[in-house]
């Protein structure tokens, strides 16, 4: 839980989102852009439909559409919806009004920067379970997935 993991420095960095400055260097490299979807984690993944799935289909970001629009203020399907509309529509001029507006909410507004009771995101499969969307069987199955995935 974050109030276990996150130290008060921690918070404070998440409050201010100077966490994400790290991020630059995966833009520097490459790796990253400054404007898609959010990158995502594997265990996040294997609760995608085919068409959530779409959403891969672009370098992830340092900020996009869902971030500008409610950040973790709003449901993962909202999320998701955010993100397969964004690279529907990439543009450079909607990029540069994304960079505007991330920019506005971060650092003047503040605005949806942490979800209502936590200091970071809710897991989609967390969601999922939580919101009785998928049953506790097929979350330990997929979760189970995720790790096969990933090595552990």
């Amino acid at each position: 839980p974050d109030d276990v993991r996150l130290t008060k420095f921690g918070r404070l960095l998440r409050s201010t989102s100077l966490d994400e400055l790290p991020e630059a260097f995966n833009i520097l490299k490459g790796d990253m852009s400054v404007v898609g979807p959010r990158p995502q984690l594997v265990r996040d993944m294997v609760f995608f439909t085919d068409e959530q799935m779409k959403r891969q289909s672009v370098i992830p970001g340092l900020s996009g559409l869902a971030q500008i629009s409610g950040r973790n203020g709003i449901t993962w399907e909202e999320k998701i919806d955010f993100d397969l509309e964004y690279i529907k529509n990439i543009t450079f001029i909607n990029d540069c009004k994304i960079v505007f507006k991330t920019v506005w909410q971060a650092f003047v507004k503040q605005d949806g920067i942490s979800q209502d009771g936590m200091d970071t995101a809710e897991d989609l499969g967390d969601y999922l379970l939580r919101c009785g969307k998928v049953s506790e069987k097929e979350y330990n199955d997929l979760q189970m997935k995720a790790k096969e995935l990933i090595g552990v």
